[in-house]
């Protein structure tokens, strides 16, 4: 309880203490750009006391976007407007603000939360073809996301350092890269959803190296004092998938490479998943990570903190 409260260095960002308020997407923008939605949610969770905020899974394309109400950062109006919302939560608070840069592969293109979160397949009204490592579909229903070849992945990868660099610009504390839940480098890492038969599949080395190539093109364009973070999937709770021990020797290589912090979420990538909630249960999996790292490891999931009052 007391180490809770305790300060925790994140590279050169001083938190003043270990409480970090995840990402969590709105589904409430306009073609990619915030809306006084944004200045509102963010604007409270500032005012919390927590030791640092992370803006929701921001796309760094805008075929990137789960939905079509996504955050993007990816040209200068979905830039202008996050500097307006950045700019407004500031001058409240001075809490160190992180941001989520993501990238949904197979799993974009789709509704609303509210309105079913389906698959919307390329040629209907805001629906476009998603991309994947391989085509192989989230559902088997689901119209199939188009396989990248070499060159769509170095506009990926080019597209996380540019969308790092506008964030350096509006001032952003740190970066966290997403490589959980299923989405585009998640669906590297696991053998379920990569079927390539290139240096990019088949091997851990292998599944690894895309995530490990976007990750150091945003450490090179974001500036060398501020943190660059990752959030992984620990398991994919399927047989066959994505494992812990696999993310232990992931987060070897991240640390290896300047990663500040991982944090240590789970699931999201195969409808099969089992996975068994309860209080703290991916608690376990980041244990796991931290006994293979020095780097601070992000604890995320149903974490409860009992208070006795006298």
């Amino acid at each position: 309880m007391a180490r809770l409260f305790e300060p925790l260095m994140l590279g050169g960002l001083r938190l003043a203490n270990r409480i970090v308020i995840a990402p969590m997407c709105q589904y409430s923008a306009e073609q990619g750009a915030m809306t006084d939605w944004h200045l509102i949610h963010l604007g409270q969770l500032a005012l919390s006391g927590a030791g640092a905020l992370t803006i929701e899974a921001t796309a760094v394309t805008p075929e990137g976007r789960i939905t079509y109400a996504d955050v993007g950062l990816y040209d200068d109006h979905s830039e202008a407007a996050m500097r307006r919302v950045v700019d407004g939560v500031r001058r409240w608070s001075d809490m160190p603000l992180l941001i989520q840069l993501a990238h949904a592969g197979r799993k974009a293109s789709t509704a609303k939360p509210w309105h079913g979160g389906a698959q919307i397949a390329p040629g209907e009204d805001l629906g476009w073809q998603a991309l994947a490592p391989s085509a192989v579909p989230f559902e088997p229903a689901e119209h199939a996301p188009a396989a990248l070849d070499r060159a769509g992945m170095e506009r990926i990868r080019d597209a996380f350092a540019d969308a790092a660099a506008r964030a350096a610009r509006i001032g952003l504390d740190g970066i966290q890269i997403h490589a959980a839940h299923g989405y585009l480098l998640h669906e590297f890492l696991s053998p379920l959803a990569n079927r390539r038969e290139d240096d990019f599949g088949g091997s851990l080395a292998n599944r690894m190296r895309f995530p490990l190539e976007v990750f150091d093109a945003v450490r090179a364009a974001f500036p060398a004092d501020k943190p660059v973070t990752v959030r992984v999937s620990g398991t994919d709770w399927v047989d066959g998938g994505w494992t812990i021990e696999e993310t232990a020797i992931f987060a070897t290589e991240l640390e290896a490479r300047g990663c500040a912090a991982i944090h240590i979420s789970s699931g999201g990538l195969d409808p099969r998943q089992q996975i068994p909630v309860g209080p703290g249960y991916q608690v376990p999996l980041a244990r796991v990570v931290k006994d293979a790292v020095a780097m601070p490891v992000i604890a995320v999931g149903l974490i409860r903190v009992r208070t006795h009052w006298s």
